[in-house]
């Protein structure tokens, strides 16, 4: 006879959360059991967020109930939350840019000499004791979080959480932009919180990862929990079902279009910075997906970024259909063809304060006006039809953008590059953060793109991604390409040797 689950900490019961007339949870009841890792996947805007945002007090539910240690509490505000010892690391990155990584960790509770002044030396030294357990000892805590790298600021958000003393963390896509080593320290410091009875609710898209972390797994689908299961009785498989309901090898499309005539050439291209582009040289045809593999600080941002002129380059030459590209602006690289969805949608990609049809829009006002006027009834026109070719989940056009999930936002930003008709679409880091319904939905655009006789070139930092999209695939290291594989020759350890390289690799066949 087998063991019953383990004992409950924190329920939510028959929890319900409208947003006007759409229902993002359906009287979910949800436990997070004690000591364990309780992970939750399910497709963008299948309520997960949600719930964890209302867990955590960010969110009112608009009705249910929620119990800590058996007894029903109220979370007016995140304050409430943190004094009962619920923390979040959330999705999108909340912090402030222009401060340090130490005055970060500590912002709204900064440790005081007397009742006037900030210990910013206690702060430093604490802050480098939580650097230190992730691994990052390197970093400094005087170091502005707006000067570092994605991937560094993700560790600087996780590190915040992991200074209070919690009962319950909760991590809503911790992973999204860590390197393999990063994401191995993380797992080592969720073990030790475990050992420590902490309840981790983990919240991730990426299969192989949480399978390797997780006890318990439970799965939404459109507001409703579903499934709900010890891990060590599922398989990847049975989770990719339950969320939507077909099997993972049928998931992903592949490019099957014939490649024709060279549209992007990038010739011995050089990029200063922090992580330098070295004498990058590569092609993307029509019809053709290239994706670009390599680890954090490989400098495959750095490439792209240079190819859509937001980075200049020191030597080098960047062609498009046969037009070399002297004036290295954003705005030349977009008459000339090239569009780009960066990495950082949040930051780079969207703005907060707009609506989703403004953001989907914003690249190509100019076309949408009549005589110094912009037709309401194009824009309208226009943005819906965005909309339903990307099957983007929206309450409306004039809703928040804010209010969309991440796989959908993601959606707006890649609405919005293909508005301005380009030649060849620049992906960086295209499905960071969404489930694998929503990745399988950018595969399949992506091949409907190539076989409209235009070229794809995307980065991705996972593996099986690289090898189900992309006709070739080029690896970087260190600033510079290091190997390059077909669809045929390419396998997961092949990438892994090339990315780890420390000089150019003869390209493969």
């Amino acid at each position: 006879m087998s063991a019953g689950p383990p004992e409950g900490l924190l329920e939510a019961r028959g929890i319900s959360k409208n947003y006007g007339g759409v229902r993002a949870l359906k009287e979910v009841t949800f436990t997070a059991y004690r000591g364990k890792v309780n992970v939750l996947v399910g497709e963008n805007g299948a309520g997960k967020s949600t719930l964890m945002k209302i867990l955590s007090g960010a969110e009112q539910p608009t009705g249910g109930e929620i119990l800590l240690d058996g007894e029903a509490v109220v979370l007016a505000s995140p304050r409430d939350a943190q004094a009962r010892g619920i923390g979040i690391i959330h999705q999108e990155l909340s912090l402030f840019p222009n401060l340090s990584i130490a005055e970060n960790m500590f912002a709204g509770r900064e440790l005081r000499r007397g009742r006037r002044f900030v210990d910013r030396r206690a702060q430093r030294r604490r802050a480098h004791e939580v650097l230190k357990r992730l691994g990052q000892d390197q970093l400094d805590p005087n170091a502005i979080v707006g000067d570092l790298p994605i991937g560094q600021q993700q560790l600087v958000e996780i590190g915040r959480a992991l200074l209070e003393e919690v009962r319950v963390l909760i991590m809503d896509e911790p992973t999204s932009a860590l390197s393999s080593h990063e994401v191995d320290v993380l797992f080592d410091v969720m073990a030790d919180l475990r050992e420590q009875d902490v309840t981790v609710i983990y919240i991730s898209h990426k299969l192989d990862e949480f399978r390797r972390i997780g006890d318990w797994v439970t799965v939404f689908r459109d507001g409703d929990l579903v499934a709900h299961e010890s891990m060590s009785r599922t398989d990847t498989g049975w989770i990719v079902r339950q969320m939507v309901g077909r099997d993972p090898d049928s998931l992903y499309v592949r490019n099957s279009s014939k490649t024709g005539e060279i549209l992007l050439d990038v010739r011995d291209l050089s990029v200063p910075g922090a992580v330098p582009v070295h004498d990058v040289s590569l092609t993307v045809r029509a019809g053709e997906v290239v994706g670009v593999y390599g680890l954090m600080g490989a400098g495959r941002t750095e490439l792209v970024e240079c190819l859509m002129g937001s980075r200049k380059a020191v030597t080098g030459t960047v062609t498009v259909k046969g037009r070399p590209e002297t004036e290295g602006t954003v705005q030349a690289r977009m008459a000339a063809g090239l569009a780009l969805v960066p990495e950082d949608r949040q930051r780079d990609g969207l703005v907060p304060t707009m609506s989703v049809r403004d953001n989907i829009l914003l690249a190509t006002v100019a076309r949408l006006t009549r005589g110094g006027l912009l037709s309401g009834g194009a824009e309208q026109r226009t943005a819906s039809e965005k909309v339903l070719d990307l099957a983007i989940r929206i309450p409306g056009l004039s809703a928040a953008v804010t209010a969309l999930s991440g796989g959908n936002q993601q959606k707006v930003v890649l609405a919005r590059a293909l508005l301005t008709e380009p030649v060849v679409l620049l992906l960086d880091e295209p499905t960071r953060g969404i489930d694998v319904g929503a990745k399988a939905q950018i595969a399949a655009l992506m091949a409907e793109f190539a076989a409209r006789g235009c070229g794809v070139l995307f980065i991705s930092s996972e593996l099986a991604e690289v090898i189900a999209m992309a006709d070739r695939v080029l690896v970087m290291a260190r600033g510079r390409i290091t190997a390059e594989f077909t669809a045929e020759t390419v396998t997961e350890e092949a990438l892994v040797t090339a990315s780890a390289s420390e000089s150019v690799l003869e390209a493969s066949a």
